[in-house]
């Protein structure tokens, strides 16, 4: 453990010395508080006190954030060669994307605690369900857990950042909006597998301020079966080598 903790330490402070974790915050900011204050349905225009407008935006700003965070994580050392150093030090490639894997989460994770003061604000205003307040992050930690497992393996397979961003999109793409469109235009046994496919059937749910263990564990399945891809990808170039 201390190993993976030393890892996502030290690719956490990366973030920061590149600038690459004030530029994804100051965006993610920058757009969830625009769309959730100023533009469309936001907080004035539907009248309540709720954070929907937020989780709703962050849906969509962290499809496209995650990927741009995770594209070089494995991607560029493939290419400058700095990952065959670290692998053949006394870490297994488990190891080293657990660690890769924490550090982009708590990137998140710090990016969410900074829209708290929209949660004050808005209380301030008027009554709010804390339940689905608290509910409605978990979901948005649980959503940026599955890009976070999808951009690792793509950026495992890839030695080019924009090759395995744009794979990260495609691959987030059929669980974010394909299977739900097949979904509602098919039915029986295989329109209820796509549905529950879909990210958004679950995501929805848990927003909502429902906490449900098959939505729980449909998030922690693909993050895991993610992760367990880019190991197997890794260890398969291992053996290649």
């Amino acid at each position: 453990m201390n190993k993976i903790w030393t890892i996502t330490l030290r690719e956490l402070q990366t973030f920061f010395d590149s600038l690459t974790a004030y530029i994804l915050i100051v965006l993610f900011l920058g757009l969830s508080g625009f769309f959730t204050w100023l533009y469309g349905s936001d907080v004035f225009f539907i009248g309540q006190a709720t954070l929907q407008p937020f989780f709703s935006i962050a849906y969509w700003t962290l499809f496209f954030f995650t990927p741009a965070l995770t594209m070089r994580m494995l991607a560029e050392e493939n290419k400058t060669g700095t990952i065959e150093l670290l692998l053949t030090k006394a870490v297994t490639d488990r190891q080293v994307l657990l660690g890769k894997f924490l550090a982009c989460l708590l990137l998140i994770i710090i990016a969410l605690a900074l829209t708290l003061p929209y949660y004050i604000s808005i209380a301030s205003m008027g009554p709010i369900d804390n339940g689905a307040v608290l509910s409605g992050y978990l979901g948005l930690i649980l959503l940026s857990m599955v890009y976070i497992s999808i951009g690792l393996f793509t950026s495992s397979i890839s030695s080019n950042q924009i090759v395995s961003f744009l794979l990260s999109l495609f691959i987030g793409a059929f669980f974010l909006i394909i299977f739900d469109a097949l979904s509602s235009n098919l039915t029986g046994s295989i329109g209820e597998i796509l549905s529950y496919l879909s990210l958004s059937t679950h995501f929805d749910s848990i927003s909502r301020g429902v906490i449900d263990s098959k939505d729980v564990i449909y998030f922690l399945s693909i993050t895991i079966l993610g992760l367990i891809l880019a190991e197997a990808s890794l260890s398969k170039r291992n053996i290649v080598e």
